[in-house]
């Protein structure tokens, strides 16, 4: 028997219609872990397990605390930010057992003297300076400033009751320290919610973070938290019982209780603290006027330092964390950490889908033409794209209500277009995060690829969504 020779345009189409079938396949399983998920949220608000309640004290920025509390922000070149964050958080929070330890490096003499201007003597505020050359890792100068605390606690003969993580660019919630110092009570370890605020000059590259942060702050975490799965760190607005820190440092044997050769030391910290029989909050909580208590912020508002920033997160979270913690927990934490790090195949999938509507019209036209006649498509592939189609219509709608219910219909209706920009950003970031992982599979070091912050929301016309 002969054998079947196919033209160059019949094996393009039979390429096509595998990718089309093996796409459609995980989109659908994508689609259906999102349903539950959701199904899952809408359980336990209508079960009252999952409600956000309101704070009705009205001087939280200066209620007496039930203990000392050790605020980190860790900052390399953040000259520009430094000094906004500093104040900010010594207007807001007036609690006067409050320090804030400010981790420099002694090779950024801006970022020092910014931040110690800021500080205007306020005794609460701790300039500490790395006597390493900068940038080691976030991690290693977490680790410095926990030592300065060490130091301080054998002086004055007083522990520490938490520690709360803060970046350099961050907009503390009035609220928020009081309001994680009760949750403490409860738990070892606390986390607020993450706003990341629109940017009228980036509404596609900034905003974007808007959007993700609204729905998985909004909806993905209040589902972990209330399922008992562990919460994963996001480095801002997290409070870590002192107890806790000092026995994550035994456990390091006094190398300190962050783990510096992570790229993302935060995500892991929740884990860790799990590991150890430690309970996690998620906080969501809104003060008496409606705004909700959580940590504002300001995120790059040009897409290759988007790109920069998702590809370190994905790399530590979706690859490296897979190497150093493994699968714990029981089934709903490995679901989690699953979703946690399907990113580098979802960019995959995004990306082959991108090529699918590409040579899909190409072989709309070569058919229209004459040119190739296309195979018609089995039943499977045609309800796995109908249920594709109808699953992507319900994100848009997630989407653009968790957007619209903090930032306003016309936010969430821009949410919707703004996903295709999260989705190219993601395939960029996805490439760069495997190429970086096999780097450091080959050897490579572990560095603070830090994300440069010029702006800050308390000198802009942004800062009045706090009010």
């Amino acid at each position: 028997m002969p054998a079947v020779q196919f033209s160059a345009a019949e094996w393009l189409l039979v390429a096509q219609y595998e990718l089309l079938l093996f796409a459609a396949c995980f989109f659908a399983l994508g689609a259906l872990d999102e349903l539950v998920v959701d199904c899952s949220y809408f359980w336990l608000r209508l079960t009252g397990k999952a409600r956000t309640p309101k704070l009705e004290d009205s001087d939280w920025g200066s209620a007496r605390l039930a203990g000392r509390a050790a605020v980190f922000i860790p900052a390399w070149q953040e000259s520009a930010v430094i000094g906004p964050t500093i104040s900010h958080a010594l207007t807001v929070w007036q609690h006067a057992e409050m320090t804030i330890y400010v981790g420099c490096y002694r090779n950024d003499p801006h970022t020092i003297a910014s931040a110690m201007v800021a500080a205007r003597g306020d005794v609460r505020v701790r300039v500490v300076i790395h006597a390493a050359q900068g940038p080691t890792s976030k991690a290693d100068c977490l680790n410095r400033l926990y030592a300065a605390l060490c130091e301080d606690e054998a002086r004055s003969g007083e522990l520490a009751r938490m520690v709360v993580l803060h970046d350099a660019e961050d907009m503390v919630d009035p609220a928020g320290l009081a309001a994680m110092d009760q949750a403490l009570w409860h738990a070892d370890f606390i986390q607020l919610p993450v706003l990341a605020l629109p940017q009228g000059g980036s509404r596609w590259i900034a905003s974007h973070y808007s959007d993700e942060f609204a729905e998985a702050h909004g909806k993905t975490m209040v589902v972990r938290g209330a399922l008992g799965a562990a919460l994963p760190g996001a480095g801002v607005g997290s409070a870590i019982a002192r107890t806790m820190l000092g026995t994550l440092d035994r456990k390091a044997r006094g190398d300190g209780p962050f783990a510096r050769e992570s790229l993302t030391e935060d995500y892991e910290l929740g884990f860790r603290i799990a590991a150890l029989g430690g309970s996690s909050h998620f906080l969501r909580a809104r003060a008496a006027d409606g705004r909700l208590i959580a940590t504002r912020a300001y995120f790059p508002a040009q897409l290759s330092v988007a790109v920069r920033q998702k590809t370190r997160w994905m790399h530590g979270i979706a690859l490296q964390s897979w190497d150093r913690l493994g699968w714990s927990g029981g089934a709903i934490s490995q679901w989690m950490q699953l979703r946690d790090r399907r990113g580098p195949l979802a960019a995959i999938l995004l990306a082959i889908a991108y090529m699918l509507v590409a040579t899909t019209f190409i072989g709309l036209l070569a058919s229209n033409a004459g040119l190739i006649e296309p195979p018609p498509l089995s039943p499977l592939v045609e309800g796995l794209l109908a249920f594709n189609i109808v699953a992507l219509a319900w994100r848009f709608i997630m989407r653009a209500v968790f957007t619209g219910r903090e930032y306003g219909v016309a936010e969430g209706l821009r949410a919707i277009p703004r996903m295709f920009i999260s989705n190219i950003i993601a395939i960029m970031a996805g490439r760069r995060a495997l190429s970086a992982y096999l780097s450091t599979l080959r050897g490579a070091p572990v560095v603070w690829d830090k994300t440069e912050h010029r702006d800050h929301p308390a000198l802009s016309r942004d800062a009045e969504l706090l009010a």
